[in-house]
């Protein structure tokens, strides 16, 4: 998922796809560790994009406290 895709989404949909991935990140490490699975890689991709869903939420939710203490 780009960072620009990431830009377009609401609150509530970051959200949700974070809880997605995760469940997504469990299933697939469990599905490696009882037998190898074709593309190892995804683990890290998912990873990689929970983390920009995280980064976006942080910096909305800091942009939305600053614009509360400057009111």
């Amino acid at each position: 998922m780009k960072y620009s895709d990431i830009k377009e989404l609401s609150n509530e949909e970051i959200v949700a796809r974070i809880k997605e991935e995760k469940t997504s990140i469990s299933k697939v490490k469990f599905a490696h560790a009882v037998s190898a699975i074709e593309n190892p890689s995804r683990i890290y991709k998912s990873r990689k994009d929970v983390a920009r869903l995280n980064t976006e939420l942080t910096k909305r939710n800091n942009a939305a406290l600053a614009s509360e203490n400057n009111a």
